[in-house]
């Protein structure tokens, strides 16, 4: 069934032929989360896919995966395009690489998870706490629920965690 929602003032659509992420975002809107694992070689993968990126093989499991991993790159934005995200700047894009399979198919691999930071209850993070985060900050995974059916993963400072002394940031003016 097809997901039809607005977050932020934008319009979200997943239509019926995008079988892979209504998967997907089912799990996320019971506030789980779970990926793909390909059925002959076993690896997870992300973002959802037809087909598994390192052997080709079609089929898979969608599996539950505990959404907890360190920054491994972000990007601020301070211009935010989207006229909604503009009372949201400074936001953050994280690319969290996941405690799960890290390493692996190779030494410089892990499965890398896109979202935004958040706070605890799934709301874009303010100024201060933007500022805490940088490369190698651990991190866990919430849900922002939008609509019946779907909710979007996001990423918190994760408090229970030990975190680096001092993250990398990119310099700031």
């Amino acid at each position: 069934m097809a997901i039809n929602a607005t977050y932020l003032g934008m319009p979200l659509e997943i239509n019926d032929l995008d079988v892979e992420n209504l998967a997907y975002f089912k799990h996320c809107a019971a506030h789980d989360f779970h990926l793909q694992r390909c059925r002959k070689c076993q690896l997870l993968r992300y973002p959802p896919t037809t087909a598994c990126p390192w052997c080709a093989h079609g089929e898979s499991d969608w599996v539950p995966v505990e959404g907890k991993g360190a920054v491994h790159s972000y990007t601020e934005v301070h211009h935010a395009i989207q006229p909604a995200f503009k009372a949201k700047s400074p936001y953050l894009i994280l690319i969290v690489d996941l405690d799960t399979q890290k390493g692996k198919p190779s030494e410089h691999e892990a499965l890398r998870v896109v979202g935004n930071l958040a706070t605890a209850d799934g709301t874009l993070a303010p100024p201060d706490q933007v500022k805490r985060v940088g490369i190698g900050t651990r991190v866990r995974m919430v849900f922002a629920d939008v609509a019946p059916g779907l909710a979007i993963p996001h990423w918190t400072i994760d408090e229970s965690a030990v975190q680096p002394a001092k993250p990398w940031r990119y310099p700031q003016e």
